[in-house]
């Protein structure tokens, strides 16, 4: 059985403990080069969490209550799994009563997988849950450790100045200074400090000297009481078409064992080649109950079936059309739709509806 009974570390900042009102922050520590330091020969190594406050002496001034909970196994992002983000969900269901708002300290390769999955698990999330890490370890110079998570506890303590109700209701992350819809984010570069941009939708939010929220962009706050989803279904793949794919590749794809859903990387505005062959292999896995989501390859714009030949049969054998939607995020949107284990029709529809923002209206 999963441990969600983690010991929880209170880090001294200049908020008054005895002040209900003031805002309660959980950091959960799940791995990353945000948690790596220096040693005295200069080689990278995993610090001792719990003495983050030493490293980031920053924290002792912010006006919050902030708790750091850090999972018993760093992971590195590489090797994340979906049992990892139903573990990352329910811990974050266990202490949602407890805390405002939540930061999640994540390695950078796979973190916009990680925040999509988590906005489709998190069903009716009224509370900000902020992904964040860094480049550069807290313990190096130049890192942007520290600037990454100061702001993604802002960001999850942030209350309209008006209604007081919370700021940004959702999952997302937070980058260089641009806060970014969890399924809309998207890895762009290695070796930066702007790594994740967020595809085709504006950001949430921008940090320069102050925090700038575009809340016509942001979700509204649930009418419901948060639902926390404990299955996906992992049973997945991608497939990226290029010119000159064989028969053999598609066929060594579309015949995973255990395939239950696929998605279909293609040209432009949804396109794909109409050789008999190709078609077929497509027909095949359909008739298997395969389900195929069709993504483009583009960074910008949306898949629009039919509008040329080259993808006016995907409507006739049931491809899904993805619309603007991202690779992470119609990967993560197959596993929790797949996981629901509903009727054929119903599937359908969520698979071609918008579900968390990761489509554009």
């Amino acid at each position: 059985m999963p441990d969600f009974d983690l010991p929880l570390l209170t880090l001294p900042t200049r908020a008054d403990a005895a002040d209900a009102a003031v805002p309660r922050l959980l950091i959960i520590y799940t791995g990353g080069t945000v948690g790596m330091a220096l040693n005295r020969t200069g080689e990278l190594v995993p610090m001792q969490f719990g003495r983050l406050d030493r490293k980031m002496p920053e924290l002792a001034r912010l006006p919050y209550h902030v708790a750091l909970l850090s999972l018993p196994a760093p992971i590195d992002s590489s090797n994340v799994t979906p049992a990892d983000w139903l573990y990352l969900a329910q811990l974050i269901g266990r202490h949602y009563a407890d805390f405002d708002g939540f930061v999640v300290l994540h390695g950078t390769d796979t973190m916009a997988y990680s925040a999509a999955a988590l906005s489709y698990v998190l069903e009716h999330l009224a509370k900000p849950v902020v992904f964040t890490g860094a480049q550069v370890p807290v313990g190096a110079s130049r890192s942007d450790a520290q600037r990454n998570l100061i702001t993604a506890l802002e960001i999850a303590a942030a209350r309209h100045p008006r209604t007081r109700t919370v700021r940004v209701p959702e999952v997302c992350v937070f980058f260089n200074d641009i806060l970014i819809r969890g399924t809309r984010a998207k890895k762009m570069e290695s070796q930066q400090f702007a790594a994740f941009r967020s595809e085709n939708y504006p950001p949430l939010a921008r940090a320069g000297i102050g925090l700038e929220f575009d809340d016509n962009s942001i979700r509204l706050l649930p009418g419901a009481y948060l639902q926390v989803h404990t299955n996906l279904e992992a049973g997945v793949a991608v497939l990226r078409l290029f010119p000159g794919i064989t028969e053999a590749v598609v066929r060594a794809v579309l015949g995973i064992a255990g395939l239950k859903g696929c998605v279909l990387e293609t040209y432009g505005s949804g396109n794909a080649p109409t050789t008999p062959w190709f078609l077929q292999c497509l027909a095949e896995a359909r008739a298997r109950g395969v389900w195929l989501l069709n993504v483009s390859q583009c960074e910008e714009g949306r898949v629009v079936q039919g509008k040329y030949e080259t993808s006016s049969h995907f409507e006739e054998m049931g491809v899904v059309g993805g619309d603007d939607i991202t690779t992470e995020a119609a990967v993560t949107k197959l596993m929790f739709v797949l996981g629901l284990g509903l009727e054929e029709e119903r599937t359908r529809q969520l698979l071609a509806q918008d579900l968390r923002g990761e489509i554009t209206l």
